[in-house]
């Protein structure tokens, strides 16, 4: 099957794949070949994508995951690779945004945000 991913910028990614597990917004999805098509809402996490016994290891933020036709699609509005997050920067940026002041609910939902995205690429870092 081929996977391809896609942000605002640039394809990210685009090659044959034997699987792809993705996070989306409530759990992990396995995708192999011949898999149901299918829409799904991605989450912030990790995405694998196993190909000639290799597996690639990307850090994606939000989108969706379309599967047709032997063809995973996957439309993020950000995605790096695993090997270019920096542990230290982003254990930083978790750190500024625990320590983020938030007093109404607006400012408690984007500062759980980047909490949440913070932890998301530092596990990503970590596994790779």
């Amino acid at each position: 099957m081929q996977c391809i991913v896609v942000t605002p910028e640039r394809t990210v990614f685009d090659r044959p794949a034997d699987f792809v597990a993705l996070t989306l917004y409530d759990g992990e999805i396995g995708i192999a070949p011949q898999h149901a098509p299918m829409i799904g809402r991605l989450g912030c996490g990790e995405m694998r994508v196993a190909a000639d016994g290799q597996t690639d290891r990307y850090y994606v933020e939000g989108g969706f995951v379309e599967v047709l036709d032997d063809v995973v699609s996957v439309l993020t509005r950000h995605a790096v690779a695993a090997g270019e997050l920096d542990e230290a920067v982003i254990a930083e940026r978790l750190f500024a945004a625990r320590s983020r002041r938030a007093t109404n609910p607006e400012a408690i939902e984007i500062r759980d945000r980047a909490v949440f995205q913070a932890r998301a690429q530092l596990h990503v870092a970590r596994r790779a």
